[in-house]
């Protein structure tokens, strides 16, 4: 699921769109809307490990739904972005080579992320927790960097 989920995503967003579908909405806010999106995930995966740290399991379990859930709304955005967007947007900024590497490790991870929490997720709701801890010590902390270094990347791409 997670790999035909990557590639559905791949083809809208790297795919051919019918003539005059680029430029057709204003999706300029819509990078903002994403970094907000990633900002408040990052909250919510911080909460949800100081629930799992303190043993409140059903907090941990609702904060990582609303953490999941935000990350379908950020894909949902993404690709809307992309699929009316006219174009990559080039860093223009003078640290382009710390732009170029932080948008390299972001892209590589992001597109790991997807099977690791969806993988983590299911572990966890089904009870299967002595499978769920050691993925999620690797699943924290790579979807952490994915929203960390989102809100970056919109910063430095779009910042003005």
């Amino acid at each position: 699921m997670s790999v035909a989920l990557l590639l559905v995503i791949a083809f809208l967003v790297l795919g051919p769109r019918p003539p005059g579908v680029a430029g057709s909405v204003d999706v300029s806010m819509l990078p903002w809307v994403n970094a907000t999106i990633n900002s408040v995930t990052t909250v919510v995966l911080l909460c949800a490990y100081a629930a799992i740290r303190a043993k409140r399991v059903r907090v941990h379990r609702a904060l990582m739904l609303t953490a999941f859930g935000l990350s379908a709304l950020f894909l949902v955005v993404y690709v809307t972005y992309h699929w009316f967007s006219v174009g990559p947007t080039h860093y223009e900024g003078r640290h382009r080579t710390v732009y170029l590497v932080i948008l390299l490790t972001h892209v590589s991870l992001a597109t790991i992320i997807l099977p690791l929490a969806l993988t983590t997720l299911g572990r966890g709701l089904r009870g299967e927790i002595a499978r769920h801890r050691p993925l999620a010590r690797i699943t924290l902390p790579i979807w952490l960097y994915v929203a960390v270094t989102g809100v970056l990347i919109v910063w430095m791409a779009h910042g003005r």
